[in-house]
Parts: structure tokens; sequence; C-alpha cells
């Protein structure tokens, strides 16, 4: 872009926002992280580490993962309701069509099974 003088004044009035607006910005980030730099006093008391984390030995959590497993293979065998179809037809156990099997798709296996009913093995 060429150096017109409207692209400069436009330069040098955001140069001003930008300042004028940094320092606002600044302030409001400071509010919202609590930091204070009217206080005096910034010596922060360190409590123990023992306090804030827990440690856990890799034994502790095997043993964990290991718990959970088994809680999650009675809870699968108690919910094995997975449904069947058949691939060929794609119909279920109760003969009727999936939700998902669109209705041209079913109306072309209809015709294919109609065909293979008439032919067969003719001596």
């Amino acid at each position: 872009m060429a150096k017109s003088m409207r692209s400069k004044w436009r330069r040098k009035c955001r140069a001003v926002k930008r300042e004028r607006y940094g320092k606002k910005e600044l302030e409001r980030l400071k509010k919202t992280l609590g930091i204070d730099d009217t206080k005096e006093e910034k010596d922060v008391q360190m409590k123990e580490v023992s306090e804030i984390v827990t440690f856990t030995t890799a034994d502790k959590i095997k043993e964990k993962k290991k718990d959970e497993k088994d809680d999650m293979v009675t809870d699968v065998d108690l919910m094995d309701i997975k449904k069947k179809f058949n691939t060929r037809t794609l119909r279920n156990e109760n003969g009727a069509y999936p939700v998902w099997v669109h209705p041209r798709k079913r109306k072309v296996t209809k015709n294919k099974k109609g065909n293979k009913k008439g032919k067969g093995k003719k001596n």
C-alpha cells in the first residue's frame, strides 16, 4: 500500500489509541489477577508441598485401574444389549429394517429377494 497522507494519519491515530488503551488494559488485568502495586509487602508464604499435592506410587495407580476394569466388566455383562441384524438382508431379529437403512435400499433388497424366489434350479 502506498504511503498516502490518509494512511499515515490513521497509523498515527492507531498508535495513540494503542498507547492509551494499553494502560487501561494493564490496569484491568492487574485488577482481575488481584495484583496490587500499592502494597509494599510482596512476601509470599509457601505451603508445604505435601499439603497441596498427594503422592501416589505406580503400584497404587495400577491397582486402581485393575479394580475399575473389573467393575466395568461386570457392568458390561449386565448391559449386553447388542442388537443383531443380518448383514445380507439388513434386517434385525424381528424382521424389521434398522432406522439407519434408507427406504430406497430397502426397496432394492426386496426386489432382489423377489427375483431370486422365482428362479431356481430347473432340471
